[in-house]
């Protein structure tokens, strides 16, 4: 089974406190969490080690690997702690430095691509990811990939002496909540979503 050692730690906790501290919910009966991800409700069912995504107007898809190890390290690690309000960029993450580069580089090239020459396709999407515009860049918004881990996309458009980039930023307390390759996948989510949106409403 995908992740089985992270439904071993998962089984081991208290299914309450975890609610709590992923700010998620806890159904008793069949015991299982309800997590939003990207405004998407997820049910994590504890009893077969399954997770599905709760779409609208369909029937419940398996969750992909990824989406999967996201959660599930969320549920794990998530802590009951109030944002720092702080935003940073990866590498000022603790070990940041030295684990967002080569192949873990963030996605921020996908995104200058996708939005360098209409920024303004951002808050076109916004809506679907129940995302707060903010004031950063050409176009920039917040939205909450996990119930504790908001990122903030900014995008500045391309120009004659520059060519179009993006940035992703973080709040301080995202590592509390979830380990670096998690995160990492997190963003990745992210990004496809958000550029997926923007390639179907134009």
């Amino acid at each position: 089974m995908a992740h089985n050692g992270l439904w071993e730690q998962l089984a081991g906790l208290d299914r309450q406190k975890t609610a709590v501290r992923a700010k998620c919910q806890y159904v008793s009966d069949p015991e299982r969490h309800l997590i939003t991800m990207l405004n998407t409700e997820y049910v994590v069912n504890l009893s077969d080690k399954q997770i599905f995504c709760a779409q609208a107007n369909s029937s419940p898809a398996p969750a992909e690997f990824l989406e999967q190890l996201c959660v599930l390290a969320y549920l794990i690690n998530a802590q009951d702690l109030p944002l720092a309000d702080k935003l940073v960029k990866a590498e000022a993450l603790p070990n940041g430095q030295f684990f967002f580069r080569g192949l873990h580089s963030l996605p921020t090239e996908k995104l200058g691509k996708a939005f360098g020459e209409r920024p303004e396709q951002l808050y076109r999407v916004s809506e679907q990811f129940d995302a707060k515009q903010c004031e950063f860049g050409d176009a920039s918004i917040r939205l909450y990939v996990l119930p504790r881990i908001p990122l903030t996309i900014v995008v500045w458009g391309a120009c004659d002496e520059f060519p179009a980039r993006a940035s992703i930023l973080f709040d301080q307390t995202a590592v509390v909540h979830i380990p670096l390759d998690a995160l990492l996948a997190a963003v990745g989510l992210a990004v496809d979503a958000v550029i997926k949106a923007a390639e179907q409403s134009s």
